[in-house]
Parts: C-alpha cells; structure tokens; sequence
C-alpha cells in the first residue's frame, strides 16, 4: 500500500462539483491499494498517519502528531500511485489491486484510523474527483508500507 501525506491547512475533494468532503488543518492522504495487500499494509498505513509528528509545538519543532492538534485526515483513493513507467512512457498500473479488493481494503483504512481516535473524510471511490489543499509547509511524505519507508 503507497500513500502521498500532505500536512494541510485544508483540502477538500468534489464529485460533479460538488463538496463530497472537507478537512481544515490536518493530513490529506493519497492512498494507492497494491496487489496483495492485507491487514499488515492497513495497519502500517494507519499507525504512520495518525502517529507521524508533523505538525509544530510551541517550539516550532515538527513534533506534534494529527490527533494531538485536534486535526483530521482527508483519505483519497488513488490508484494511479502504482503507475509504472519504466518500460515505455504510458503507465502501467498491473501491480494495482482490483477494485473490488481495493475499494474493502480502503473502506478497511478508513474505519482502522477513525479506530485511532481521529475523524477522517473520504472521497469516493473508482469517480472522477477534484481535489483542492493548501498544502502547510509544504509538507509530503511518502508511505510504502513494503518497503518501509
């Protein structure tokens, strides 16, 4: 499972114009589902976003994670993490799970973070969707919960 984790001062994502949801300061997660994940990949994406520490404490050090600032988590499907380019210049999204699988196994995120104790709006899953943040910082971190990083 990849993620792309944009600390945000707020984001929201549209269906057909309109606001599916809404965060103000918290993490906007991109969230890209691969074959053969399982609850080991949820659970590592789930602990490093609502554990890593980066938002400020008084001291201005990264040191603070989103649920101790009060903030909340956006969650987007993206399946297009998992695009390959190497042989050629179209990607290649063969190593991305099915949507059948993905879409559960996202739903499963989704409920293992609100677990943690943090509110987390979603966009909607397999539709087009418009996403609009005010990236803080900025501050992106990549997640891979294979390769550990």
């Amino acid at each position: 499972m990849r993620a792309v984790v944009q600390r945000v001062k707020k984001a929201s994502v549209k269906v057909n114009g309109d606001i599916r949801d809404s965060i103000s300061r918290g993490i906007l997660v991109l969230v890209g589902v691969e074959k053969g994940d399982d609850d080991s990949d949820i659970e590592y994406i789930a602990s490093k976003v609502t554990e890593m520490r980066v938002f400020d404490d008084r001291e201005g050090k990264m040191n603070l994670d989103v649920k101790e600032t009060g903030g909340s988590i956006l969650i987007v499907s993206q399946f297009t993490l998992h695009g390959d380019l190497r042989k050629g210049r179209r990607p290649s999204f063969g190593s991305a799970e099915r949507p059948e699988m993905a879409r559960e196994l996202f739903d499963t995120l989704i409920k293992k973070i609100e677990e943690r104790g943090v509110k987390a709006g979603r966009g909607e899953f397999q539709t087009h969707m418009d996403i609009e943040l005010v990236n803080d910082g900025p501050v992106t971190i990549l997640l891979d919960s294979r390769r550990g990083f």
